[in-house]
């Protein structure tokens, strides 16, 4: 069998668009790379997480990769926790955090504070909440900065157990079963208090110590020099913290090498994919900038050399998603076609390593949001023989003949066919 290399484009799956003359930005990107790869290869489409759910990048990767939870995740709080190196053990509460922005009328204006909060910027309003932020009852905090607007808050209560069975106070995700999954259809936001979601004390008493924490690092965040000096130049101040997805179990599991018999190399460049590979085990290698994409496939290629496969999660597509931005998530994926994609054909197509292209969600810029939409499979490379399909897109892989697929199964397929 062949080594492969297995891609997710975060967010890449969307719908047709208006503003793209009703094609989706697959569809109206122009990606040679990828259509010569479709050409010679098997497409399909994928659940990630199941029907009818638009779920996180967490619990999607840890699907696609073949782990399967039900309602026992243990939640993305734990998983950046875990990627930071932070001290975290069983008991303690893991909550993933982002810096955002409140109006004076209690609507959030930004959910990531503009997108443009600075690494210091971000790392100093950290530090203050660190050095002024003390909660009752000897609980100890953690909070760290990881990238942009995104940081994580653990909390320890020595002697006491605390529960992640709690609600978000990040309006735009519902906790279901320990995953965050996305609500759509929101037009004005407003941050939530946390509630317990059950009527144990461990509940009641993990929802107190984050609505207590919220309070406090918005006092304290109000008029920071940093946001003062951010209104001054327009831009919106970092001046809440949005909480989510809480989890208060350190998960053990089965290594990925394990499960497949094969050995795994990871490229990293955010925070959340540094646990997944943790907690699976992946042999872990800096994937340099977020948008340098000719770096992350020639190091995949030297990768291939020394491990049976490689996991690359490319998070380019996903932002302008977010953001609304369909022409500019257009952009992204040819930038991505014509600086990832035209390195990694020529490998494909020499029969040195097998591919299989993905996503873990669909973030539709006319939502603004992750989706509970399909995603495109293509597999090109090793025994893979073509199924006739055209290009890499979300039409084209209805059509293809790997049928419709739950994401726990799409790389025992893949390795199947390759």
């Amino acid at each position: 069998m062949p080594s492969l290399l297995y891609v997710l484009l975060d967010g890449v799956g969307d719908r047709p668009d208006p503003a793209l003359s009703g094609k989706t930005p697959l569809e109206s990107a122009h990606t040679p790379s990828l259509d010569s790869l479709a050409s010679k290869g098997l497409s399909g489409i994928v659940h990630s997480v199941g029907k009818d759910i638009s779920p996180e990048s967490d619990i999607a990767v840890f699907n696609m990769l073949g782990y399967s939870f039900g309602n026992d995740y243990f939640g993305r709080g734990v998983v950046e926790a875990l990627g930071l190196g932070l001290d975290f053990k069983t008991g303690d509460l893991a909550l993933r955090a982002n810096f955002a922005t409140l109006r004076d009328d209690g609507t959030i204006g930004d959910r990531r504070a503009g997108r443009d909060l600075t690494n210091e910027e971000a790392d100093t309003l950290a530090k203050t909440i660190r050095d002024k932020v003390r909660l009752s009852g000897g609980a100890k905090i953690q909070f760290e900065h990881t990238v942009g607007h995104r940081a994580v808050l653990t909390i320890r209560v020595e002697g006491r157990k605390l529960s992640a069975n709690i609600d978000n106070t990040d309006p735009a995700y519902a906790r279901i079963g320990g995953m965050g999954v996305a609500k759509e259809g929101l037009n004005v936001l407003k941050p939530q208090k946390s509630i317990p979601l059950d009527d144990d004390a461990a509940s009641h008493l993990s929802a107190e110590l984050v609505n207590e924490f919220t309070d406090k690092a918005r006092d304290v965040l109000g008029l920071h020099l940093v946001n003062n000096a951010r209104r001054q130049k327009g831009k919106m101040p970092a001046n809440i913290v949005l909480l989510r997805d809480a989890g208060n179990v350190y998960p053990r599991l089965t290594p990925i090498s394990k499960k497949y018999g094969l050995s795994f190399a990871c490229l990293l460049d955010m925070p959340v994919e540094k646990g997944v590979a943790n907690l699976t085990g992946m042999a872990q290698q800096d994937g340099g900038k977020v948008d340098d994409y000719g770096y992350k496939a020639r190091h995949a290629v030297r990768l291939l050399k020394k491990f049976d496969a490689v996991y690359l999660h490319i998070k380019g597509p996903d932002e302008p998603g977010h953001d609304g931005l369909s022409e500019e998530k257009k952009q992204v994926i040819e930038d991505v076609d014509s600086h990832f994609f035209s390195i990694i054909r020529d490998h494909v197509q020499a029969g040195d390593f097998a591919l299989a292209v993905s996503a873990d969600h669909a973030t539709p810029c006319q939502l603004k949001a992750h989706s509970a939409d399909p995603v495109p499979l293509l597999v090109s490379g090793g025994r893979v023989k073509g199924d006739g399909t055209k290009r890499f897109t979300e039409s084209n892989a209805k059509n293809g003949s790997l049928g419709v697929l739950r994401g726990v199964d799409v790389l025992k397929t893949v390795l199947d066919r390759i």
